[in-house]
């Protein structure tokens, strides 16, 4: 993560701000599964996996859960969100800090809905099959506030020899570039996806 210490936050390195939102979009769209945090009532913070839905306009980040779980309450009780994604082989990894909504609008649950939701919304009687008009159905929409992403442009072997060579001379790996973007580089990317 070197990268000539500019002293801004986790050190990142300068990009444009299109550079910046295609590559985390890119490392979003390449890991199926993110870890999504929310606080509970009682303050402690609580992760579970879940699948980031297409991109499109209206959100920086789409989910799908179910509206009759717990995790609504605690997006009811407190909206701020970390959602994090992390690919092992090449050690690139995306942190999203944000704010979460509700979305029950079916036109939108439409647009982004895959058959293969049905696995995690079985059969449970009439108009409860799983589909795209399933009540249970409740997107889960992410306005980002701030990301800071690391993305990786070095092969595999010599990430893992820049590990070593960390582990050995005591020096952090470089292993490639972190970047940050702030809301004002965000927002703009909400309405026209």
């Amino acid at each position: 993560m070197s990268n000539g210490s500019t002293g801004a936050p986790h050190d990142a390195t300068p990009a444009s701000t299109e550079k910046k939102l295609d590559q985390m979009y890119g490392l979003v769209e390449g890991i199926e599964i993110a870890m999504f945090t929310t606080r509970r009532q009682d303050g402690h913070l609580v992760s579970r996996p879940m699948a980031t839905q297409a991109r499109a306009a209206g959100a920086d980040l789409w989910f799908v859960t179910d509206g009759e779980t717990h995790k609504m309450d605690e997006l009811v009780h407190d909206a701020h969100v970390n959602v994090s994604y992390y690919r092992d082989k090449t050690r690139e990894w995306v942190s999203v800090s944000g704010t979460a909504r509700m979305v029950n609008d079916r036109a939108k649950i439409h647009e982004l809905y895959r058959p293969d939701w049905k696995a995690w919304f079985p059969d449970d009687g009439p108009g409860r099959d799983g589909g795209p008009d399933d009540p249970r159905l409740t997107l889960v929409a992410v306005d980002a506030h701030s990301v800071v992403y690391m993305v990786s442009n070095t092969p595999r072997p010599v990430v893992l020899f820049e590990v070593v060579k960390g582990m050995i001379t005591g020096q952090q790996p470089d292993v490639g570039e972190t970047h940050i973007l702030n809301e004002g580089e965000l927002g703009g990317n909400r309405a026209g996806v």
